[in-house]
This record gives structure tokens, C-alpha cells and sequence, in this order.
């Protein structure tokens, strides 16, 4: 048995309700499936990587401050400095000083340049979900699903995106190295998909 930590802790207990609560009214994109599976998701991703607790965790909270109505401040109050450190660096700043929406390429780009600086904990978390999310879409389009008419970027653009990510985030650490290793797989997989919400054959 694994013992570098307890099977479950009160903390983590709480960062699953929470999760849970915080992303209640929220499914994932053009499906009836709630949107706290990608937190789920990307938590166990991170587990298996044999990052530690706190890691997990920001996993398991990191959409909240971008996709909700709650703070870094909350997150922190709830479940301590590193873990609120980690979730705002993996957060994307989606409206401008007016509240209006930022175009795609805009949001992504200042991402890119943040992802450079971000901590270890931090570039785990967003290669987690950048893998959760890949294998997302290659589930998905094998059960029919329309994947790349929901982006709001065409499809070159999502792949050289996530090109560009993994590859700023999957250094420093061997445990980033094997995330953007498989990460690299899915999205091989993806591209391979063929052309937009057709399956190929």
C-alpha cells in the first residue's frame, strides 16, 4: 500500500464537497454531464501522478474562480495559501475592465505567458486538465458528439494551443515531464480525429 499520505482527509473530503456545490448548475460543454466530472477528473490525474494533497486539491477547485462567482480569497479561506496560489495561476482572466468578454486568442496568449512562470504545482494542474480535456474530445467524437463547433476557435487554433501549453508546462519536474508525455499522446489522438465533428473513414 501506497503510504505517502492518509487514503482521505477531512480537507480533501471538503474540497470534494465544495467542488461539488461550487459547479452544481454547471454541465460540461453541449452534454448532460455535470461539470464537477472534469474537476473529479483532473484530481485523480494528479493523484496518480503522485502529486501531494494540496495539488489535488487546486485540481479539484481550479475552474472555480474562472467559472463561478468565488474568490481566491474563498478558496484560500477554505483551504489555505498554496492551494489559492495554485488555483489563480491556473485561472484565465475572461472579461476586460468594462466586464465584456475576451476574445479567445487573447485569453490564451496571456495564459501562454503566465504558464511560464507558474510554479510546479501550478503547470501539473493545467497539464491535468489539458489531458482530462483531450480525452474528453476523443471520447466524445467516438460517441458521436459534435467536438469543435462548441470551441470559440477554430480547429488549428485549439491544437496550437495545446501544443504550445504542454510544451511551456512540462518541464522542471519528471512528474510534469510524464504529464506533457501523455498529454502529447491524447492529443496525437485528437488530431488524428479528422476534419471538424466528422469521424474518419
Amino acid at each position: 500500500m501506497d503510504t505517502r499520505n492518509p487514503l482521505m482527509t477531512e480537507k480533501l473530503e471538503k474540497a470534494l464537497r465544495q467542488a461539488s456545490i461550487w459547479h452544481r448548475r454547471q454541465n460540461r460543454k453541449a452534454s448532460d454531464i455535470p461539470y464537477v466530472e472534469h474537476a473529479f477528473g483532473v484530481a485523480m490525474i494528479l493523484d496518480r501522478a503522485r502529486f501531494d494533497e494540496d495539488t489535488v486539491i487546486a485540481g479539484l477547485l481550479h475552474d472555480v474562480v474562472e467559472d463561478t462567482e468565488v474568490t481566491v480569497g474563498q478558496v484560500e479561506a477554505d483551504f489555505g495559501v498554496e492551494v489559492a496560489a495554485t488555483v489563480k495561476h491556473c485561472t484565465e482572466v475572461k472579461l476586460d475592465a468594462e466586464g465584456r468578454k475576451r476574445p479567445w486568442i487573447d485569453r490564451k496568449r496571456d495564459h501562454l505567458a503566465a504558464a511560464a512562470e507558474a510554479t510546479v504545482p501550478a503547470r501539473a494542474v493545467m497539464l491535468a486538465d489539458k489531458l482530462h480535456n483531450l480525452l474528453s474530445i476523443v471520447v466524445d467524437h467516438n460517441a458521436g458528439r459534435p467536438v469543435w463547433s462548441f470551441f470559440n476557435a477554430g480547429r488549428a487554433e485549439v491544437l496550437w494551443y495545446y501544443h504550445a501549453m504542454i510544451d511551456r508546462l512540462g518541464t522542471g519536474d519528471p512528474r510534469l515531464e510524464a504529464l506533457a508525455g501523455r498529454c502529447r499522446e491524447a492529443l496525437a489522438a485528437v488530431e488524428n480525429l479528422g476534419e471538424p465533428d466528422q469521424k474518419n473513414g
